[in-house]
């Protein structure tokens, strides 16, 4: 089971000292029997004169702070180590009655997986539908599985991965038509590709890492997003389609939403004039950890002190 530290470091910078509002950071990885969470720090400079926690309605951890003063900068740096369980695609399986699409999800699981089910983007010439339905055989012998998993090698197979440091995602009619985007984007994507067929489905927001020096893999350096689509029999399944990436090999995550804007995982508002902004600069390292210099005691300390410019 792979030890793993990750360092996420966000800094912005301002032309003349601002006022910082209220910021929302989600950058604490999820604890799960897949992922267990070892130790979490979180530094924040200038230090907040509030920081809380909560667990929103997804679940996910939240911190929230709260400032006072003026500043020219800002750095939130999130620093975790976790064991990391990694799910291989050959252990992904279904309960008999969904191992061939379509299939109707059971009277227990509906009620909750609706909202999860729910289109979030309009589609009046039904283009994600049709592109979607391309991949369903018409013998009546499509396996739920090769379905989904279809559906996301594909992107991988024929889209092109290009990063993009701009908030928000193209909808996914505009990522059929220009075949390219982030993985955000064909997450978002894929998502309603497998929700016009009638799979719940939800994005995932966290990190994605080399699980040995012969995997290669997009998106590191930064945040990472990809797909869980809820499989009877397995539960909720991590599809990466901007990898292809079947099970959550490689893949932590932190933040799990119905949409992209609710697990964003630094928001916040500042007080200034228009042209105060100057930058912002974001950094992820994920790598392995050694087992004989962590400390068998660690419980998670959440901290906010002073640090260093980056690289420090």
């Amino acid at each position: 089971m792979p030890l793993l530290t990750i360092r996420h470091a966000t800094h912005y910078t301002y032309k003349r000292p601002v006022t910082l509002g209220e910021h929302r950071i989600m950058m604490r990885p999820r604890e799960a029997f897949d992922q267990r969470l070892l130790s979490a720090r979180l530094d924040i400079d200038p230090p907040p004169t509030e920081l809380r926690w909560l667990h929103d309605v997804f679940g996910n951890s939240v911190a929230i702070a709260a400032f006072t003063g003026r500043t020219a900068n800002l750095t939130v740096t999130s620093e975790a180590t976790l064991e990391h369980a990694p799910l291989a695609q050959t252990q992904v399986d279904v309960e008999a009655y969904a191992r061939l699409f379509p299939f109707t999800y059971s009277a227990e699981d509906m009620p909750d997986l609706l909202r999860s089910i729910e289109r979030q983007h309009l589609d009046p010439e039904r283009v994600v539908d049709n592109w979607a339905r391309s991949f369903v055989t018409n013998d009546g012998n499509t396996e739920t599985i090769a379905l989904v998993t279809d559906i996301a090698t594909s992107i991988k197979r024929d889209f092109t991965y290009v990063p993009r440091h701009e908030k928000g995602t193209q909808t996914p009619i505009e990522t059929l038509q220009k075949r390219q985007g982030t993985c955000r984007d064909f997450a978002v994507l894929m998502i309603e590709a497998v929700r016009a067929l009638g799979f719940a489905a939800r994005f995932v927001s966290g990190y994605v890492y080399n699980p040995s020096r012969t995997e290669g893999v997009v998106g590191g350096g930064n945040t990472h997003a990809w797909v869980r689509i809820f499989l009877p029999g397995s539960g909720w399944v991590e599809f990466d389609p901007t990898n292809g990436i079947i099970g959550n090999r490689g893949l932590i995550r932190v933040a799990v939403a119905r949409d992209p804007y609710q697990a964003l995982p630094l928001s916040g508002t500042w007080f200034g004039l228009p042209t105060s902004f100057l930058d912002m600069d974001v950094t992820v390292d994920v790598h392995r950890a050694d087992p004989d210099q962590f400390p068998s005691n660690a419980h998670g300390a959440v901290n906010s002190r002073r640090i260093g410019p980056l690289g420090e």
